[in-house]
């Protein structure tokens, strides 16, 4: 090594050709390999990692296979066929290597002078996305950010320095029972009291309750409470269930409430005719947030949002210090560290450009329809099952179930031990991710199916690997009683 951190050019691409061969092997054999790591604790991987910054340096090969013999082993197989849990992240090789050469490149994307054509690349994929949801693409806009959870934060920060300016002491937010956690961190960043928060249960069908979301507005605008923001659910991570977005839109458009949905899961359905049609009304939104990194099939990090109007955007973040003064560019270039929080920023659209002009958009189409019909194809097998009990239906490619199998009189109790159980039993082998949530306060087995390389054969292979696990647990319960 010379010159602090130079390679020699054979060197470099010597090295380089190794990390492109473990990355190339990876995907090609990832249907071979174990989805879950190894269940390892703190104080075994301590043993292995916990070590003083080393004042020398190292062989580079030597910390690359240290990596791949250590690391890599240790880490969950998010893209494997058989990771059902969670969202899954599918992720595709194009993308892969795009995001690679953003990194390897370095390519600031916060400014426009700093990259021009990275800035230009942000907003030719931004207009794509508000052209597939039917937003204004000349007075709209948006921005990629690291996931959903920061996207949900920048539009609650833009949504209330709209309504509420700089006063929001008397501002009431709204979302359902099902909504997802980071809006609840989202609430809690921006310095809102509990009592400035209104959880509106959901429906049977874990829907937002139309009449009780009415009659919350109703009263706080009887005690002199400002009503300024609802979070509508498009595709929640539990059941896939989206809100009725038309009659929320009604509500606000009548109440002028901010609407946000929080589409960062089920989004990506937009793509398929049967998911556009569950959607229906989410181009009333005034925002919206929207993972590429989970139904687009980009690997992380990448979340996105979008608005009506850009300059809600610039308005709420942009700064002007003395020292970015000679790189403001004029109206039509945009400086993205004006539409978020972050000044610096990764190059993030370059993997959602190179893979959609890659695969074509019909690629992704095909692939979020077989997503939803293989879990609709699973639902038709769990009914014509006689161990297994559909708790809530295929929806956007999720679906929940339990075991409970006929003529066994279990009570609510064993059944919900039963099915922690299995889900255990499967992750200890190591064979699928396959965990609980909790529905109707029973505990129900839960699969995300937007792999599209997930099969209904892995699927029933893993419901034969918890049928047999069952019989255990069920011997066992007896045996106990």
């Amino acid at each position: 090594m010379e010159n602090y951190f130079d390679l020699s050019l054979e060197e470099m691409k010597s090295y380089g050709y190794k990390i492109v061969d473990l990355i190339a092997e990876h995907w090609d054999t990832m249907r071979e390999k174990k989805p879950v790591a190894e269940a390892s604790n703190r104080k075994d991987l301590d043993q292995i990692f916990l070590q003083e910054a080393p004042e020398k340096a190292s062989n580079a090969n030597d910390v690359l296979n240290f990596v791949m013999e250590n690391i890599v082993p240790n880490s969950t197989v998010v893209s494997h066929p058989k990771f059902y849990s969670f969202v899954p992240g599918p992720s595709n090789y194009i993308s892969t290597m795009a995001d690679s050469l953003a990194t390897g490149l370095n390519i600031f994307s916060g400014g426009w002078i700093a990259s021009p054509a990275a800035a230009e690349l942000e907003i030719v994929t931004v207009n794509w996305l508000l052209n597939m949801f039917n937003f204004p693409v000349k007075e709209g806009g948006g921005i990629f950010t690291s996931g959903g959870s920061m996207a949900n934060l920048t539009a609650l920060v833009t949504a209330r320095r709209i309504k509420c300016g700089d006063d929001f002491s008397k501002a009431v937010i709204y979302l359902s029972d099902q909504a997802h956690s980071s809006n609840i961190k989202a609430i809690k960043v921006l310095g809102f009291k509990k009592e400035q928060i209104r959880i509106i249960p959901t429906d049977f069908e874990f829907r937002i309750g139309i009449n009780k979301l009415k009659n919350a507005i109703a009263k706080d605008k009887l005690e002199g409470l400002q009503p300024f923001c609802f979070i509508a659910n498009a595709g929640t991570t539990n059941t896939g269930t989206v809100d009725p977005l038309n009659e929320i839109a009604d509500i606000c458009e009548k109440e002028n409430i901010w609407m946000h949905v929080d589409g960062a899961y089920g989004g990506g359905a937009i793509l398929s005719k049967k998911g556009k049609r569950m959607l229906t009304g989410i181009e009333r939104a005034d925002s919206l947030t929207v993972d590429p990194h989970k139904w687009f099939f980009q690997p992380y990090e990448i979340g996105g949002l979008l608005v009506k109007d850009a300059s809600w955007l610039s308005s709420t973040f942009s700064e002007k210090p003395e020292y970015l003064r000679d790189v403001e560019g004029n109206e039509s270039e945009i400086n993205f560290y004006d539409y978020g929080i972050q000044l610096t920023r990764r190059l993030r659209a370059l993997k959602f450009y190179m893979s959609i002009k890659t695969y074509g958009l019909e690629t992704f189409r095909k692939a979020v329809t077989y997503n939803i019909e293989l879990t609709e194809e699973v639902e038709e097998y769990l009914r014509k099952a006689k161990t297994w009990e559909v708790v809530s239906p295929a929806t956007l490619a999720i679906i929940n179930f339990r075991c409970n199998p006929i003529n066994e009189n279990l009570t609510e109790k064993q059944i919900d031990y039963l099915n922690q159980e299995i889900s255990k039993r499967v992750l200890a082998s190591r064979e699928a991710v396959f965990v609980t949530t909790i529905l109707n306060k029973q505990v129900v087995l839960r699969m995300c199916l937007i792999n599209p390389r997930t099969t209904i054969d892995d699927v029933k292979d893993t419901l034969n690997q918890c049928e047999k696990y069952a019989k255990e647990i069920l011997s066992e319960i007896k045996k106990e009683s």
